[in-house]
């Protein structure tokens, strides 16, 4: 007589392969969403502004300031020197202040943006010379203020900044300043 074959006993789960394949998926899963849950701790969105009624409010102080820019006939020609650092502007129009303060701001990373005052040349009227603290190029926001009867006026605009072309201000036309004459 034949001796009945029992079943092979089966392997402990823990020498399958199936559960391990599960367990890394979970713990890659697990990893990552905690990499990301520092990364997001570690770098706040900071461009978010909860104020809305203040953020308007300065808008339409901005397009004032732009209106008066407008009205004075200003423009402003930008010359980046890479190799001094010098920043050299020329402002044509009804306005010639002491000094201007030129902001260059990153549209997303507000580390990189620049406060640079210009002082008008002694010698040669419409001329500011002001001084970059380093090197910088990319896409910017241009803001040029300045202060003429008391009031300040300010050029902004999105400009590709590199030192290979110059800048030119109040060159386009203002939204919401269109019934202003040239």
């Amino acid at each position: 007589m034949y001796a009945p074959t029992s079943a092979p006993a089966p392997s402990p789960w823990y020498k399958q392969l199936w559960p391990w394949i599960l367990i890394g998926i979970l713990t890659c899963s697990v990893s990552l969403t905690l990499s990301m849950v520092v990364i997001a701790v570690k770098n706040p969105d900071n461009l978010v502004n909860d104020n809305y009624y203040e953020a308007g409010k300065g808008i339409n102080r901005s397009l004032d300031r732009e209106r008066l820019a407008q009205s004075l006939k200003l423009r402003a020609s930008l010359h980046l020197d890479e190799v001094t650092g010098e920043l050299e502007l020329r402002l044509s129009g009804n306005s010639q202040p002491d000094s201007l303060q030129l902001n260059l701001m990153s549209p997303t990373q507000p580390e990189k943006d620049r406060k640079i005052v210009l002082n008008r040349s002694p010698s040669e009227a419409g001329r500011y010379i002001g001084q970059l603290p380093d090197k910088i190029e990319g896409r910017r926001f241009v803001e040029l203020m300045g202060v003429e009867n008391g009031q300040t006026w300010r050029l902004f605009e999105e400009e590709q900044v590199s030192h290979l072309k110059d800048l030119t201000l109040g060159d386009e036309p203002i939204q919401g300043a269109e019934d202003i004459d040239n």
